[in-house]
This record gives C-alpha cells, structure tokens and sequence, in this order.
C-alpha cells in the first residue's frame, strides 16, 4: 500500500517537474525560433529602388491605424465603431465588413500622401516578414505597407504588397513578386541581386513589384518603374515578423470602403476599395497566406524575350533620338555628296521653289499648309469615346452635366482608358507613348530630303509618301474601334433584350468616324448617351494627308526641273608615253649601219661601176 501511495507521489511529482520545465523551456524554445526566423528574414532582406517620383514608402501600420476611424456596414450603411481604434484591438475584428477610413484625405485627393510626407522622418520605414515550412520549402515572405496607393490603374487608402522567397534546404530557388491582381515569378539566377540581397523595383504609386527597373510599362497598369529615386537598403529599414503582431487577425479593409454597400461594390469595381491585411490577401482566387506555394506556382514566368520588349519601351525616346541623329547623320552625308556632284540649287531646299501659278508652285504651297495643319493635329484629340448620364434613383451618383471621356487618344498623352463613378471618372489604365514626337520628326526628314533635288517628280513621290503616313494612325484607330464594337455586339449577341440594347449603344461598325447612341432608363428617369468619333486633332491629320497627296500629284504631273546641276569637269588624264615606232626604224637602220657591207667579185663590181646588173 505504501509502495502505490510512493509511485502515485513519484508520479505527480514528475508531471510538476516536467509542467515547471516546461514553462521554462518552451518559451526559450519559442524565443530561439522567432529569433531563427529574425536572422533568416535578414539574411535575404531585399533591396527595394524606388521610381524618382514615389511619396509612398513601407511604413508601420499604426501611422494608418492612428489616423483611421474604424467603420462597419451595418443594414447597408456605414457606421461608427470607434474614432480611436487600437493595434491590440484590430484581432477582434474578424469579418471583412470593416474598414479602417484615414482621416486625413480621400481616395479623390492628396490629403494622405501630404501627411505621410509631413511626418516621414519621424516614421521610418518597416516591412513585415514571415518565415513558413511549407512541402519541404521554407519560405520567406516580406510585407510591406503603404498608406496611399495611387497608380495609374487606381488608387486607394492603405496598400499591401509581398516579396516571396522560396528555398530548398539553404538554397534559394525561386522567387516570387506581387503585382496588381497578381504577380510573376523567376528563377533565383535570373533575380538582379547584391549578394543575397534581391533587388525589388516599386512602381510608381502602385507599389507593384518587378525584376527590372524597365518593366512596368506593357499592359493596363502602365507602370511607372525605374531606379533613379530613393534606394531602401535592408539596414535603413526595420524587420517585424508577423506572426508577433496583435493585429494580424484583423479581417476588415486597410482603407475606405464606402458609405454603403452599393458605393462598396462600386468602390470594388473601380479600384478604390481598401485592400484586406496578409491573412486574407488572394491574388487570382490562391491565399498567399495559406497556401502561397500553389499561389506562386500560379504567376507568370519572367521572360527574356519580354524583357527585351520592355526594355526598348522604356527607352524608346532615348532610341528613338539616337536613331533621329544617325539618320540625320546619313541626309547631311546626302547632301554633300549630291552638292559634290549635281549642286543643291539657288534655293538649296526644293519646297521654297515657288514662282508664279504653276503645278510646281502650287503643289510646293498646299506642302506647308499641309504641314501647318499637321503640326496642329498632332497637338490635339485623335479619337475619343465619352458618355453622358441623366435621371434619379440609382444612376443619380452618376449623372454628368455633359460629356465624359471613357477612352481618349492623343499624340501627345498616348490612350487613356476611365471608367464612370460616382464622384467622376476613374482612371483604369492608359499606355503613354509620344506618337507626335515620331511623326513631328518626320517633317524635319521631308525638308532634309527635298535638299538639292533638281526634278518635281522626287519630291512629288516623297508629298505623297508623307501624306501616306499621316493617314495611317487614323485608319488603324477606326479599324480598332469597329473591332472593338464588334467584340461588345458579339459577346451580348443572344443574350436577351436588354443585352441587346446595351450591345446597340456600342455600335461602331456602322459609322466608326463619328456617332451617338442613348439608352433610356424609365424606372430612373434618366438616359445613357455613348458619343464617338473622331476629335480635332484625327480630322485634322485626314486633311493633312490628303493635301499632301494632292500635293505630291500636282508636283509628278509639273514634271519640271527646278535646277540646271551643275557641270562638272571630269579631272584631265595623263597623256601615256607613246612608244615611238621610229624608234625600231632608227634602231634597225642603226644596225644595218653596223652590219659589214657583203663581198663582191670582180665581175660583180664590174657591172656596178657600169650601172647594169
């Protein structure tokens, strides 16, 4: 009996001993793994380069949490939880209709960029990483926070963003960058990196990741991308590791949501919507919380052929000038050699040869009115697709008091695409390109190339081949927008009535240069009106082109010579040495003199002195 009682005590005393070691030792052993993870995340610590013109860094998340009202959508409407929300709080907040609402500005203005940018030096940066075992990976994800998003494609309160590294063992493999509604992945060779350090370039505004400072600029984004602002090296910014933070449950919004729920849904659509924390963050329907291996399998690869692609649009201006300056190089070596050769003329250039009321004369004239109405097209609307809405109920947040630009195309600003919303429209992606620096620099090529050229049947094929060119981006666009429209009327074809009479508005093809459609809405009182066609600057461009053409037919027809070219004396050739044949003559005569003159007989100088034979 006591031998039990003993075990029974040994027994207890055991469980006492090994509950006080644990409570000892599992907190070491915690310790050692968050500190394990702290010396990883260093280890391969990325470094981020910033476009010049970024005013949005990786910041805490209480700078946004301290300037935040806590909202909820409650009986669709928004209302108050607390003006003064808490870190330590945010975890008891777990379903998706919150939303943390900056105070300091609006999705529509600057207010937030301009108080972040006031209190940035006392704020720091900060980024926020993971380190998690997943399939016999380890991987390392950083976080980073920013309290305004403003891109090109949208803009938003609160912004989050995730660099993934992938290793096998110790050995990094594969790496991983978000962007946008998704992301890209590479291969660990193929990452821009100093030691194990990665080099992450940050878009402009969006805060999209990429592999190259030049990416960024091909799809709806258009990113603004570069290594020319603020470079963030890992040891001017602090690592936090997540799984320390209170707040890290916390399921709502990182920014405005809207005053309701219809303004949510639309907040969604246009790109406004504040985005949810790293718990609940899904890019293409995979968790890159919970199960971020199947999530990065899931991107694109980085592609070479693509890099190169991205690469000469970002520096296609710089191209496009060295390219300018070569050609002008060989039109000056032209010049000089047809100077060397024919001359350049008393006028030298053979537009200015204008003298009277001729087909020469005219046709050198309607070139520069050409010009000058050219010069204005390029400076002004090419194409432009606008929308107008009037009426109540549920389109009233809508309504415009005149038309509104959905898709505009210029020479100067490239596309721009928006999207209506209630408080104006949105932009919703664009792709900048100079088009009027390309086709400007060719009216300085069509006066280099009219230099010295003696005869109006040149220079009429060059009026016409310019004339050409002017009209080509006019017929592309129109060409686009009737596919376009024929797209829309596809997709809705068979889909009901009211399918229909939206597909109807979108209408191109049946007069792609210009048009109006409305669709009434009876239970709102209100009408939709969609307005087509094309802008000053494209009608301009058909009437510039069409002069030159009609110019360059006046100057074949002409068929005349502006110049005489000069003559140009062949340089004298030296005379060759003859060889004089008296010279054989002399020479032979010479050696008939030096022959001994023959032996004669008697007889024989007997009938030479008598003359007979």
């Amino acid at each position: 009996m006591r031998k039990e009682i003993g075990k029974k005590r040994g027994c207890f005393v055991k469980i006492i001993l090994f509950f006080m070691v644990g409570l000892v030792v599992m907190p070491l052993l915690s310790t050692t793994g968050l500190a394990a993870d702290e010396d990883l995340a260093s280890q391969y610590a990325p470094i981020f380069y910033f476009e010049a013109e970024e005013t949005c860094f990786p910041v805490d998340i209480s700078y946004h949490v301290d300037a935040s009202y806590l909202y909820q959508i409650v009986d669709d409407e928004a209302q108050l939880v607390t003006a003064t929300p808490s870190e330590a709080d945010l975890s008891f907040y777990s379903s998706d209709d919150y939303y943390l609402d900056n105070q300091q500005g609006t999705v529509d203005d600057v207010g937030i960029i301009t108080d972040y940018q006031s209190k940035l030096s006392t704020l720091g940066y900060t980024v926020y990483a993971r380190v998690v075992s997943d399939g016999g990976y380890t991987l390392i994800q950083y976080w980073l926070f920013y309290a305004f998003n403003k891109g090109e494609l949208n803009q938003h309160e609160g912004d989050w963003e995730m660099v993934q590294l992938v290793l096998s063992g110790n050995t990094p493999e594969q790496v991983m960058y978000s962007q946008h509604y998704s992301g890209q992945q590479t291969t660990w060779e193929q990452v821009e990196r100093t030691g194990d350090h990665m080099h992450v370039y940050v878009a402009r505004g969006s805060h999209a990741n990429y592999f190259r400072y030049y990416s960024g600029k091909l799809g709806a984004a258009n990113d603004y991308v570069g290594a020319n602002g603020r470079v963030l090296q890992p040891t001017e910014y602090s690592i936090e590791l997540l799984e320390s933070q209170p707040w890290l449950s916390y399921a709502g919004r990182w920014g405005w949501a809207g005053a309701d729920e219809a303004q949510v849904y639309e907040s969604m659509f246009l790109g406004q919507l504040g985005p949810q924390g790293p718990m609940y963050r899904a890019e293409g329907g995979y968790s890159m919380w919970e199960d971020p291996l199947t999530w990065g399998a899931s991107l694109g690869q980085l592609d070479n052929n693509f890099l190169l692609i991205e690469f000469l649009l970002y520096h296609f201006v710089t191209i496009f000038l060295l390219v300018t300056l070569l050609a002008l190089g060989i039109g000056v070596y032209r010049i000089y050699r047809r100077h060397k050769t024919t001359g350049l003329g008393p006028r030298i250039v053979s537009m200015l040869y204008i003298d009277g009321v001729n087909l020469k004369s005219i046709g050198n004239i309607l070139c520069f009115v050409g010009i000058v109405i050219a010069l204005f097209g390029l400076m002004n609307q090419w194409y432009s697709v606008s929308y107008g809405l009037t009426g109540t109920s549920v389109v009233e947040g809508y309504t415009t008091t005149s038309m509104v630009d959905i898709f505009n195309i210029d020479g100067i600003n490239g596309i721009q695409i928006t999207v209506p919303g209630s408080s104006g429209p949105v932009p919703m992606g664009s792709f900048s390109m100079p088009f009027s620096l390309i086709m400007g620099i060719g009216f300085l090529f069509l006066v280099i190339a009219s230099v010295g050229l003696i005869g109006s049947k040149k220079l009429g094929k060059k009026y016409i081949y310019r004339g050409i060119k002017l009209l080509i981006p006019v017929i592309i666009i129109i060409v686009v927008i009737m596919f376009i429209g024929n797209i829309i009327s596809g997709s809705m074809a068979g889909m009901g009535d009211e399918a229909s009479g939206i597909s109807s508005i979108f209408d191109f093809t049946s007069s792609p240069l210009g048009g109006q459609q409305s669709i009434p809405f009876p239970e709102a009182s209100g009408t939709l009106t969609l307005q087509w066609g094309l802008g000053l600057g494209g009608q301009l461009l058909i009437i510039s082109g069409i002069i030159f053409i009609v110019a360059g037919i006046l100057e074949i027809s002409a068929k005349t010579t502006f110049f005489e070219p000069k003559i140009t004396v062949p340089p004298k050739e030296k005379k060759a040495k003859k060889t004089p044949k008296t010279q054989d003559v002399t020479e032979q005569s010479t050696q008939d003199k030096e022959l001994p003159e023959p032996t004669l007989s008697k007889e024989e100088k007997s009938n030479k002195n008598d003359g007979t034979s």
